[in-house]
């Protein structure tokens, strides 16, 4: 297989796992924390909920970590690699560009910060539940990191939904693009109000 082929496989799969299934668990991920905006018991009931669910090892594994990996260790790669076309494209869809790579390395370590403070600490024997939410979010220090964070994965998630449908063929035209432009941002907009709703539940 060429170098090119294999790079052009690559992407696609990079960009299909951005979205299935990584943005949609991330989009379930912010409806069961937004279960907090109700009351503290609204979201211990959601959460352990998604916790007792049957093979849940094996869901989380194949379903998130596998497919996170790898999108996040090939996107890392073309952030640090990839060149933009300065000719070719809009100065607007320049600055998606470099705000998609640069959300990209935010959202990587935001993950993994957040993987560390609830997973990994509820596999080492303490209950995932509103108390230890509210716990890490305790300080302004803390909500502000996670606001960026969490704003920076929508909004990769959101401006990533463009490139998607550019990769699979979907949206060829000038016209469908600008369309999908405003598309896109719509859905920014919705999460990270759910997103962000959901914060300040805990604080």
């Amino acid at each position: 297989m060429a170098s090119s082929e294999k790079q052009f496989i690559l992407r696609r799969i990079h960009s299909l796992l951005g979205v299935i299934p990584i943005g949609i668990f991330l989009i379930q991920h912010l409806l069961i924390n937004h279960f907090a905006t109700i009351s503290p018991e609204a979201f211990n009931k959601a959460s352990d909920f998604m916790w007792n669910l049957p093979f849940k090892i094996v869901l989380e594994v194949v379903v998130i970590y596998i497919p996170i990996l790898f999108h996040a260790i090939y996107g890392l790669y073309i952030a640090f690699t990839a060149k933009e076309n300065v000719g070719r494209h809009s100065l607007f869809r320049n600055w998606m560009f470099l705000l998609q790579r640069v959300t990209g390395i935010i959202s990587f370590i935001f993950i993994a910060v957040h993987v560390y403070q609830t997973r990994i600490q509820a596999a080492l024997g303490h209950h995932v539940d509103f108390d230890m939410v509210s716990d890490i979010l305790s300080n302004p220090i803390s909500v502000t990191l996670y606001v960026v964070g969490v704003l920076s994965v929508i909004f990769h998630f959101s401006n990533g939904l463009w490139s998607f449908f550019i990769t699979w063929g979907i949206t060829q035209s000038a016209k469908s693009q600008r369309v999908m432009t405003y598309v896109t941002l719509f859905v920014f907009i919705v999460i990270s109000i759910i997103g962000l709703r959901a914060i300040f539940a805990f604080v």
